[in-house]
This record gives C-alpha cells, sequence and structure tokens, in this order.
C-alpha cells in the first residue's frame, strides 16, 4: 500500500467505539479511496475489532474485492485498499448476538452505488444493545433515506435476542446514479404517532400489553386530542426462538418527518416503566420540533457528504457519535459540515455535498 495515498483515521476521536470504523470502510469503498484506522474502539473496556466489526469488515472486503491488512480479532489497526463495489447476493453468519442492522449499517450506503441490484442475508441479533433496532431501521431510516432519494427493502425472517441471536434478515437495495441533498428543517404538524411493542420467547404477551398502555396513556397525558396507535404483538416461535421484549414509537409529520424512540427490555423486565422511558422520549422530541432524533444523526452524515447538493437537518444537541462521524466524512471526503445553534437551541447541520455519481450505471 501507498502510504502517501492511504487516509488515516485516529479511532479513538470522541465515541471511540465503532463508529469511526464502519464510516471510514465505508467511505472508503464508495469512493475507492484506500483508508487506515488505527486505535480502533479504544476507548472500549475491550478495545480493537469485536466479531461485529470483524464480520462487517470483512463483508465489505468481499463486496469490493479489498486487499486488507488486520481483519483479526481484537485487531487495533486496519489498512483496506478497496477494488471495485460488485453487485452481488452476500451471506454473513455471525454465530452470535452480534447486530445484524450495524453491519448493514456498513453495507447499505455501499450497496447503493453498485451497478445493478444486491442482496445481503444477515444472521446475528436484530434487537440487543448499544444498536438500532430492526423496527427502526424499517420505520425510521427508510422513510428520512428518501429524502436523498435512497431506498431499500428490509425483511424480518427471524428475530434474534441477545444472548443467543439466531436472528435472519434479508436487506435488498436498489443502486442510486446519485444522492439527492436532504432538507429536514421543518417539522409541520403531528400527523401519526404509532409504534410497536413485542415480546417473545417464555414471555408472557402482558409484558408487551403493559408496554403499549403505558406508552399511550402518556401520549394522551401530554396530548389529550392525539390518537396513539402501538401495537402489542407477542411473536411466535416461528418468528423467535429466545426470549426478548422491547418497544419502538414513531411520529410522523405533515412534512415528512420521522422520529422514533425504542428500549429493550433487560432482565426482570418492566413493560410500564419502558413504556414510559419511550414515549417521553418520543414526547421530547416533539415538543422540541426536531426533525432529526439522536439516533438518526450520525447515520445521514455519511450521506449528506455523498450528496449532490446541500444537505441540511434540524436536530437536537450532537450526539459523539455525530461528531465522530462528521469528523470521518470530512476526512474522507473532503467536505466541510456548519453547525449552527438555533436561537431555540436547536442544531442545524449542513453540508454541500461531494456530489459523488455512480460510474457503475
Amino acid at each position: 500500500m501507498d502510504a502517501k495515498k492511504i487516509v488515516e483515521i485516529d479511532g479513538s476521536y470522541l465515541e471511540g467505539g465503532g463508529q469511526a470504523l464502519r464510516n471510514a470502510l465505508s467511505l472508503s469503498c464508495i469512493l475507492g479511496k484506500p483508508v487506515r484506522v488505527v486505535k480502533i474502539r479504544a476507548n472500549r473496556p475491550n478495545p480493537g475489532l469485536s466479531r461485529q466489526h470483524l464480520h462487517g469488515l470483512n463483508l465489505l472486503r468481499d463486496i469490493t474485492n479489498a486487499d486488507v491488512v488486520g481483519n483479526y480479532l481484537l485487531s487495533s489497526t486496519v489498512e483496506f485498499t478497496p477494488g471495485t463495489i460488485v453487485d452481488n447476493t452476500y451471506r454473513v453468519e455471525t454465530h452470535t448476538a452480534a447486530s445484524i442492522t450495524l453491519i448493514y449499517q456498513m453495507a447499505l450506503p455501499v450497496l447503493l452505488f453498485a451497478g445493478r441490484s444486491s442482496r445481503l442475508i444477515v444472521c446475528g441479533g436484530t434487537n440487543v444493545d448499544f444498536a438500532p433496532p430492526v423496527e427502526y431501521m424499517q420505520d425510521v431510516l427508510l422513510p428520512n433515506l428518501k429524502h436523498f432519494g435512497a431506498s431499500f427493502d428490509l425483511k424480518v425472517q427471524r428475530y434474534g435476542f441477545y444472548p443467543r441471536g439466531q436472528g435472519r434478515c434479508q436487506l435488498d437495495v436498489e443502486p442510486v446514479a446519485k444522492l439527492n441533498p436532504g432538507k429536514l428543517v421543518a417539522f409541520g404538524s403531528i400527523k401519526s404517532v404509532s409504534g410497536v411493542a413485542y415480546c417473545a420467547g417464555r414471555l408472557p404477551v402482558n409484558i408487551a400489553i403493559d408496554m403499549q398502555q403505558s406508552a399511550q396513556r402518556e401520549i394522551h397525558r401530554m396530548w389529550p386530542s392525539q390518537k396513539c396507535n402501538i401495537e402489542p404483538i407477542k411473536h411466535s416461535r416461528q418468528k423467535a426462538y429466545y426470549d426478548g421484549a422491547g418497544i419502538l414509537m414513531t411520529v410522523n409529520t405533515t412534512a415528512d418527518v420521522v422520529l422514533g424512540a425504542s428500549a429493550l427490555g433487560k432482565k426482570r423486565i418492566d413493560g410500564h416503566l419502558l413504556g414510559l422511558e419511550v414515549s417521553c422520549q418520543l414526547g421530547g422530541y416533539i415538543r422540541e420540533k426536531v426533525c432529526v432524533d439522536n439516533y438518526m444523526q450520525d447515520q445521514l452524515i455519511i450521506y449528506m457528504s455523498l450528496a449532490v447538493g446541500r444537505s441540511t437537518m434540524r436536530t437536537g444537541k450532537l450526539t459523539n457519535h455525530t461528531r465522530t462521524a462528521i469528523n470521518v466524512a470530512e476526512q474522507m471526503t473532503g467536505v466541510k459540515f456548519d453547525v449552527a445553534m438555533e436561537p431555540d437551541g436547536q442544531m442545524l447541520v449542513s453540508c454541500q455535498g461531494l456530489g459523488h455519481l455512480n460510474k457503475l450505471i
């Protein structure tokens, strides 16, 4: 590898987890630009590549036929030189509860710049800690990406929870010629508040009903005339082998803003508390009239950096994940993000995108 051409990313910056690695590798694949990521996950109790990140790294290696140095467990430095993005059907079997959505988070932007449609089947955890639940990807990420002219189809064939995993999802991606600039600055008015409260395995359906009732009660307390439709679900044995529970709530507005909030059940699950926690978080977004929620901020940065034109999002205080994503995007693409505080305390994040075009279609 020619060191003069390699962009070096410090994986310990700010968030110091897997965010820098994921975004650096995705942009490396899309731009055909070699990258070296050092101090990988330096701020985590077990630094270096985890199994989940290793699966994602090796998947991107396969998608682009990349040359890779350092792709082994607990590696603190990776050098990645991509080839051409190849559309195909890819499969990842994690054999653990490794997050399916974080693996998709690495591969989705890459496959958008393939020559033809691609399919990615991943087995692992659909609803696990420190990662977006699969429902969030379906109900919140998808409508947000449509602002950029991108889309995908995600089917959950089986749900998987910590510690055993065994979930299975299928992601189908159609390529784009380019990404449009996203404009997420006007909240509009509430059109609907909805969600799903779920449980599986040996857990009784009453847990899902407790989450539903508590969340709906809190929304009605804050906005007495607002309808709130949360569906309680007990997943069948065929759809989920093991115990798990959680809730996702979303708000849709007349300005096509979609915000989400979610929580997972732990040991000694209290459905009432979970429902209350998530409805309060969503209620906070609604009161503040943000257009991008705290967990969507960082996920949109890579698309803003690549878009043809100027993208803008109005959101709350920037998370360290988001600041890390901005730092990586600026180094990899050369674009500049502008962050300004509005009079009401909200943050306006904007970027004149690189204008990257898909030369494979």
